[in-house]
């Protein structure tokens, strides 16, 4: 283990069947880059322009209700339809293969408040937000021609996000998209081979080295994956087993609207902004894929992917070698997660008033 501190090495992701290239050798702690003072992002409680905020008019003349609490709907611009026909295609030995794909798209305003994001909002607001993604959970995964429920927020414009507004969306989708389809092909191998569940055992393993943790709860860990891609990757990963989140007991439910505010917390006081990400549950399809055996296999878990590197204004790009042939990372999981362990859980807005 000595030399993998210091020289080129491929790091295997269980999880995925994938490897990522990790080169330590050229920097053995994260640089920080230029500290400049934070740019305070002064949005008002309520923006009169914006589509999302209560009581305003959205595309094609639809008006929000004026909602006190978490308001959701169907997406106006979908990417999916529930009314799709059943259609497919496949020619010339399978060089052409479509297939129509039904399924719903929502939007989740987590606030009435223009101005908030999870981190920023208080644990009883958030826990509100948990309990909506557990009923949307149930209720879009009941409908017969849905597999997957995938639960995810987009945060900051260069992420794609075009409103500032708190919100999430939920896209479910008939078939099994290709990465949770990986995470239930290798969870599912994992637990026939080893008669466990892989991500338990990892979490045990991760917990005994403490090593990439950035903090924990009673019921939830937060920690930078041994084989993370981006530089400040992180997964939450409940101690006890269960598999989707609408397994979660009510203390769990406490625990995960905490550990979601830690970390989004940790995150903008990285380099003091209101740090972009990508942040996804996953968990198992509402419909078996091969058998029964799901949640015994399947491990709920949240994967965040954040784009910057070394300050608010460096960003990770995949190019050249990593678009072509495997990821690649400088800085180690576990000097990020040293990083992000050191910082303060009082948000740099607050501690700016």
């Amino acid at each position: 283990m000595m030399h993998l501190a210091d020289y080129p090495q491929r790091r295997y992701n269980p999880l995925a069947g994938e490897w990522v290239l990790v080169s330590p050798h050229r920097t053995k702690r994260p640089w920080q880059g230029q500290v400049e003072k934070p740019t305070i992002d002064k949005l008002p409680e309520y923006d009169e322009t914006c589509y999302l905020c209560p009581g305003n008019e959205r595309a094609g003349g639809v008006k929000n209700p004026k909602y006190d609490g978490v308001f959701t709907f169907p997406n106006d611009f979908a990417a999916l339809l529930p009314e799709a026909p059943e259609e497919s295609m496949n020619e010339a030995n399978g060089l052409f293969q479509a297939v129509t794909e039904r399924g719903r798209c929502e939007v989740l305003c987590f606030s009435p408040r223009h101005d908030l994001t999870l981190p920023r909002m208080d644990l009883a607001s958030i826990e509100k937000v948990v309990r909506v993604w557990q009923e949307k959970y149930r209720t879009l995964g009941s409908d017969p021609h849905i597999s997957y429920v995938q639960i995810f927020e987009n945060r900051g414009s260069v992420m794609g996000c075009s409103n500032p507004h708190p919100h999430g969306q939920i896209w479910a989708t008939e078939h099994l998209p290709d990465l949770p389809a990986k995470e239930d092909s290798r969870q599912r191998l994992y637990k026939k081979e080893h008669g466990s569940c892989l991500l338990c055992d990892y979490v045990q393993q991760e917990l005994k080295k403490n090593e990439r943790i950035i903090f924990q709860n009673d019921s939830f860990v937060a920690l930078v994956p041994f084989w993370a891609v981006w530089p400040y990757e992180v997964m939450i990963l409940p101690k006890r087993h269960f598999a989707s989140i609408d397994q979660m007991t009510d203390k769990e439910v406490s625990d995960f609207a905490d550990a979601l505010k830690r970390m989004g917390t940790r995150f903008d006081n990285l380099f003091l902004t209101s740090f972009p990400y990508s942040m996804g549950f996953h968990q198992k399809p509402t419909k078996p894929v091969q058998d029964t055996e799901g949640d015994a296999a399947w491990h709920f878990h949240v994967h965040y992917f954040p784009p910057l590197l070394r300050s608010a204004t460096v960003r990770k790009f995949m190019v050249g070698f990593e678009l072509l042939a495997m990821p690649q990372r400088d800085i180690t999981p576990e000097s990020a997660a040293e990083r992000l362990r050191s910082l303060s859980e009082v948000h740099y807005m607050e501690q700016q008033q």
